[in-house]
């Protein structure tokens, strides 16, 4: 699912944070629609179908707990929990409520991110089916084992190699960005992460040697400008 496709509902009754977040999120993408309170928001959800539900935990009248669990009886819907107080015991009950995540304010708009990114990539696809072979020109990849192939030839890949082509083919058509390239091949977002970055356009450059023509000017494993690389198939 991409952003462009994916329909985020915002239930915080802080309007500046309501604005703040909706700018953000629409900024990278999103279709966003904000409600004030649970009373405002199950209004909404009665009508319109989201993708992911950011739900403030202290809002006035029922909080974040009750309208969770509301959803949670009616509803697979992603929720990631927002709130000021990040103490274990409030987030073991958020966690118990129905939501998928947990995030404490205040908090790096990169890490909300991060963390929709997430959560919306555990949400089973609906309606796609992965082919089994995707073509590259001469090549021939085989998506479920995985394996790269000139005619009769295997052409051999690394660990991480293969892990990176996996990953962009199942978005193929789509940019992935480095932030989750790095978390789905398990290199952490922390203090290491400038490097990490580094570490995947490294392998990038390096998996264009095996897949394209020209890797000079690539034509199957594109860098999107601001928003990572994409794999485009013929």
């Amino acid at each position: 699912m991409s952003s462009q496709d994916t329909h985020i509902l915002i239930v915080d009754d802080d309007e500046r944070i309501r604005s703040l977040l909706g700018r953000f999120l629409r900024k990278n993408g999103f279709l966003i629609t904000c409600a004030r309170d649970a009373s405002q928001a199950r209004r909404l959800l009665a009508g319109l179908d989201f993708d992911l539900v950011v739900l403030d935990v202290m809002m006035p009248g029922e909080d974040g707990y009750s309208l969770s669990r509301h959803l949670r009886e009616r509803s697979d819907m992603p929720i990631l929990m927002l709130t000021a107080r990040g103490e274990t015991g409030d987030r073991i009950t958020g966690l118990e409520s129905g939501a998928d995540d947990y995030l404490a304010k205040p908090f790096e708009p990169r890490e909300l991110l991060l963390r929709i990114a997430a959560i919306l990539r555990r949400v089973p696809a609906t309606e796609t089916v992965q082919p089994k072979f995707l073509t590259l020109g001469m090549l021939r990849y085989d998506t479920e084992k995985a394996e790269l192939w000139q005619g009769d030839s295997h052409l051999r890949l690394t660990g991480t190699e293969q892990a990176l082509l996996r990953r962009l083919a199942a978005s193929r058509g789509q940019a992935v960005s480095r932030s989750e390239l790095i978390e789905d091949l398990g290199r952490g977002t922390g203090e290491e992460s400038e490097n990490s970055e580094r570490a995947i356009d490294v392998q990038i450059t390096r998996l264009r040697r095996k897949i394209e023509p020209d890797p000079k000017e690539p034509r199957f494993l594109q860098t999107v400008r601001g928003a990572g690389y994409m794999l485009v198939t013929d």
